[in-house]
C-alpha cells in the first residue's frame, strides 16, 4: 500500500510528538517532515532534495503569530501538497486567511481522532471543508460585508449635509421640485442647486437614483431618524454646512 507523505509543522513539541506518533501508526500514512520553526520549513523547500508532499498538516499560530498563513501558501505552491490548518484557538479572521493562502481544510488539534480521515480525503483530492471551517467563513463574509456596509454609509453620511438628504427625502417620497420649495420656503432655484450639488457628490446622473443609494444605506425614513437620535444622544456633530 502507497502511503500517503505528510509534512507536519507544528511548534509546541507535546503535540508535535503526541500527533506525529499517532498518525505515524496509521498504516496509510507516513511523516516524512516535520518541523517547528518556520526558518525549517523554508529551509526543507529549497533545499536539493525536498521530502515528496502529498498533505501538510499546518499550525497556524508559530511563535506566537500567524506565520502557518504564509508558510501554507509557500508549500502549497512548491510542493503541491494539500494543506490542512491546525488550530486549538477559534480564531476567525485566521480561519478565512488561511483559506485564501490556499488551505483546503481546517481542524482542530483536539479532535485528532478526526485526522487521519481528513488526510486520507485531502490525499485523494475530495476533502469538503469542514462544517465547523464552512461556517466560520460564512461568518467572516458576514462580519465583512457589515464592515463594508458601515464604511459606505459613512462615507456617503461625509458626503451630504443634514438639508442634502432632507432633500433626498422628499425625492423619495415622490415630491416634484417645485412642491419641494414650498414646502421648504426656499426658491426652486435653491432646490436645483442642492440636486447638482448631490449629484456630483454621489457621482450619478439623476436624484432618483441618489435617492435610492440613500434609502438602500438607511439613511431615509425611520431608520434615518433612528440613527438621528442614537447620534444626538452620543453627542456627535454631523452637520457638514
Amino acid at each position: 500500500m502507497s502511503k500517503i507523505n505528510v509534512w507536519f509543522v507544528e511548534d509546541d513539541p507535546d503535540w508535535l510528538r503526541v500527533l506525529s506518533a499517532y498518525l505515524g501508526n496509521q498504516p496509510d500514512i507516513g511523516i516524512v517532515f516535520s518541523a517547528s520553526r518556520p526558518e525549517e520549513v523554508r529551509q526543507a523547500l529549497v533545499s536539493d532534495n525536498p521530502p515528496p508532499a502529498d498533505v501538510a498538516l499546518m499550525d497556524i499560530m508559530l511563535d506566537g503569530v500567524p506565520e502557518g498563513i504564509a508558510l501554507a501558501e509557500e508549500v502549497s505552491l512548491a510542493t503541491g501538497a494539500r494543506v490542512i490548518m491546525l488550530t486549538s484557538m477559534e480564531e476567525k479572521d485566521l480561519i478565512f486567511r488561511s483559506f485564501q493562502a490556499g488551505a483546503i481544510d481546517y481542524q482542530i488539534k483536539s479532535d485528532f481522532e478526526s485526522l487521519p480521515d481528513a488526510i486520507r480525503a485531502a490525499a485523494r483530492r475530495q476533502s469538503p471543508i469542514s462544517p465547523a471551517a464552512a461556517e466560520r467563513m460564512r461568518e467572516e463574509f458576514r462580519r465583512l460585508k457589515r464592515i463594508e456596509r458601515e464604511f459606505e454609509v459613512k462615507t456617503m453620511q461625509d458626503k451630504l449635509t443634514p438639508s442634502e438628504l432632507q432633500l433626498l427625502e422628499l425625492v423619495d417620497q415622490g415630491y416634484s421640485q417645485s412642491e419641494m420649495a414650498n414646502k421648504l420656503f426656499v426658491s426652486i432655484r435653491t432646490v436645483k442647486n442642492h440636486i447638482n450639488h448631490i449629484l456630483k457628490k454621489l457621482k450619478v446622473t439623476g436624484s432618483k437614483d441618489a435617492a435610492r443609494q440613500a434609502k438602500e444605506l438607511g439613511l431615509l425614513g425611520a431608520e434615518a431618524d433612528r440613527d438621528e437620535r442614537n447620534r444626538t444622544i452620543e453627542g456627535k456633530d454631523y452637520d457638514k454646512n
